[in-house]
C-alpha cells in the first residue's frame, strides 16, 4: 500500500495550510522521480525517502526539515538540479538536501579513510545540525532494511552504524534513535553475542513485566487518591545493545540487571515528580544507593528524569522512572527536540532544561525559524587540523574526546563545563582558556585542595589557581587526558624550547 502525503501531515501539529500544501508538492516531486526505482528488496525507493521523512516529522522537526527528508536523494540518486530544488522549494531546503548529498558520499573504509570520512561529516554538519538529524534518520531505515543488501555490505555498514552514528545519536541526546540503531547493528556484527543475550533477556523481560503490571495498579490508585492527574505510564523496555554492555560488566549474571524492563510515570510538572517519588517510597522499600536524580543533575546530553530501584515485596526488584513530559520529548529526541515544531509557541512549565543552565554551547539553542544552531563539540571537530598525526591515534583520540561518554563539571561561579568522562583539572583549565592551562598553579575540587591527576566526576566544583611564573612541563601530558590539552601543552613546550635556543 503506498503512504498518502497525509500520513505525514497528520504527525505535524499546529501546521498551516500553506505548509500542509507544501508538504504535498514535495510528496508528488519525490514519488516522480524515484517511481522507477527499486530497492534491493525489491520495494519502491520511494518507500524510503518516505519513511525517513516521517521519522524526522516524528521528532517534531519543521515541514521544510520534513520536506528535505523526502528530497534527501533526489540530486545523488536522481540527478535532480539543484535549481529546480531552490526554485519549488526553496534555499533552505535545498541547503538541508545539498548537506544530506554530501553525507551520502561518505564512506567509512579502513582506518584511514574513516577518520577522513569523519572529518567531512562533520565539516557537512557544522553550518546547520539539522542535516545531521536528516542523515540519522536516513540511517535508521536504512538498517531497518539491512537484510535486503548484499551480505558483503552488511558487516561494513551495520560497524559504521555503531561506530559512528550511534554515539553522535548519544551525544545529541536522542536516546529512542541511538537504542535502536544499536540494536539493528548488533545482530551483524556480533551474531553469537546477540542470540545469546537475546535468550537471557527475552524471559527475564516477561517476567519482569508481570511484576511491574501489579506496580502499575497499585501506584495508579495511590496517584488518583492524591490527585496527581495528566499522568501517562508505559514500560521501558532495555534495548538488546544496552543489555549486552551491562551484562559484560556484570560476569553475563541476567540477575544483577534491574532495569531490563522499568514502568515509566510521566507527569505534567517537576514538582509532581519528587510528590510521585515520595508516594512511591511511601508504598515500597527503595534498594539503597539507587535512588538516582538526573533533575538536579541531568545528564551531559540533557537527560533528565529521577530513577528509582524498589523491592516489591514478592521477592522482585524493579526500577522506576519519572519525569515529565518535556524531560520525555528530550530523552526520546534530545536535540530535535529543542527546537519542536509543535512547541513554537509552547511555554515549557515548572522545568529546568538544559539549555535554562548554560548548557547552550553543548547542546544547541533555538535561533530564528526554527534552526538550530549547531553544538561547539560538532564544530571542535569540523575544524581539528592535527599536525600530521598517526591515522590510529587520531582516530583513537577521536573517540577518547568526542564519542567517550561526558561529564558537566562547574566553575565556581556556576558555569558549566562539558567534559569526557576521566578528564584531569588540567584538561579543565585548557577548556576554560590556554593561559589559564599554561599557568596552573593549583586546583580546588569541591573546596579541597586536590593533585592535578585527579579524575574529575559529574557535578564537580572546580576552582584552578593560577600563577604567573607556572608553566606546563612534560609531567602534564601524563595528567591530560583530551587531545585539546595535550596539543596546547605540547605548543608551550615547543615554543619555549625555541626560545630558550
Amino acid at each position: 500500500m503506498t503512504p498518502s502525503p497525509e500520513d505525514l501531515i497528520k504527525r505535524i501539529e499546529g501546521i498551516s495550510k500553506k505548509d500542509s500544501d507544501l508538504i504535498k508538492e514535495a510528496y508528488d516531486f519525490a514519488w516522480g522521480v524515484h517511481k522507477n526505482t527499486t530497492r534491493y528488496s525489491g520495494e519502491p525507493y520511494f518507500n524510503h525517502v518516505f519513511e525517513t521523512a516521517k521519522t524526522i516529522a516524528d521528532f517534531g522537526m519543521s515541514p521544510k526539515t520534513v520536506i528535505a527528508g523526502l528530497l534527501h536523494d533526489v540530486i545523488e540518486d536522481e540527478g535532480v538540479l539543484g535549481e529546480d530544488i531552490k526554485n519549488r522549494f526553496g534555499e533552505e531546503v535545498l541547503f538541508l538536501v545539498n548537506g544530506v548529498t554530501k553525507l551520502g558520499k561518505i564512506r567509512f573504509r579502513g582506518a584511514e579513510r574513516h577518520v577522513g570520512s569523519l572529518q567531512k561529516l562533520f565539516l557537512a554538519t557544522s553550518q546547520d545540525i539539522r542535516v545531521l538529524i536528516i542523515k540519522l534518520a536516513d540511517r535508521l531505515h536504512n538498517m531497518k532494511t539491512l537484510e535486503h543488501v548484499p551480505e558483503e555490505k552488511r558487516k561494513r555498514i551495520a560497524m559504521e552504524t555503531m561506530e559512528v552514528y550511534a554515539p553522535i545519536a548519544h551525544r545529541l541526546g536522542m536516546g529512542r534513535i541511538k537504542g535502536e540503531l544499536q540494536d539493528l547493528a548488533f545482530p551483524y556484527i556480533n551474531p553469537v553475542d546477540y542470540e545469546k543475550v537475546k535468550k537471557l533477556a527475552e524471559p527475564k523481560r516477561m517476567e519482569k513485566n508481570k511484576s511491574l503490571s501489579k506496580i502499575h495498579k497499585a501506584l495508579s490508585i495511590e496517584l488518583k487518591n492524591e490527585k496527581i492527574h495528566n499522568v501517562l505510564t508505559d514500560y521501558r523496555l532495555k534495548h538488546l545493545y544496552s543489555i549486552y554492555e551491562k551484562l559484560q560488566r556484570k560476569d553475563f549474571d541476567i540477575d544483577q540487571i534491574y532495569d531490563i524492563s522499568a514502568l515509566r510515570v510521566i507527569v505534567p510538572t517537576v514538582s509532581d515528580c519528587y510528590r510521585v517519588l515520595g508516594i512511591i517510597h511511601s508504598l515500597w522499600r527503595p534498594l539503597p544507593g539507587r535512588i538516582k536524580d538526573y533533575i538536579a543533575v541531568p545528564k551531559p546530553n540533557g537527560y533528565q528524569s529521577i530513577h528509582t530501584t524498589i523491592f516489591t515485596g514478592d521477592g522482585e526488584i524493579a526500577e522506576i522512572q519519572i519525569r515529565t513530559h518535556d524531560m520525555h520529548d528530550v530523552a526520546e529526541f534530545g536535540i530535535a527536540s529543542h527546537v519542536s515544531y509543535k512547541d513554537k509557541n509552547a511555554k515549557r512549565q515548572g522545568i529546568k532544561l538544559p539549555w535554562n543552565l548554560n548548557f547552550n554551547k553543548y547542546i544547541g539553542r533555538k535561533v530564528e525559524d526554527k534552526k538550530l544552531d549547531v553544538p561547539d563539540w560538532v564544530r571542535e571537530i569540523a575544524s581539528i587540523q592535527e599536525e600530521n598525526p598517526e591515522i590510529e591515534e587520531f582516530y583513537s583520540n577521536l573517540k577518547t574526546d568526542f564519542f567517550k561518554d561526558r561529564i558537566f563539571v562547574f566553575t565556581p561561579g556556576g558555569d558549566v563545563v562539558d567534559l569526557p568522562v576521566d578528564s584531569s583539572p588540567i584538561d579543565f583549565a585548557y577548556r576554560i582558556h590556554t593561559d589559564i592551562g599554561n599557568h596552573i598553579f593549583g586546583v580546588k575540587v569541591n573546596s579541597k585542595l586536590v593533585s592535578l591527576d585527579i579524575r574529575l566526576q559529574n557535578g564537580d566544583i572546580v576552582e584552578i589557581l593560577t600563577k604567573e611564573k607556572n608553566h606546563p612541563s612534560r609531567k602534564w601530558l601524563e595528567y591530560a587526558r583530551t587531545v585539546f590539552a595535550k596539543r596546547q601543552i605540547r605548543n608551550y613546550l615547543q615554543k619555549d624550547k625555541n626560545n630558550s635556543k
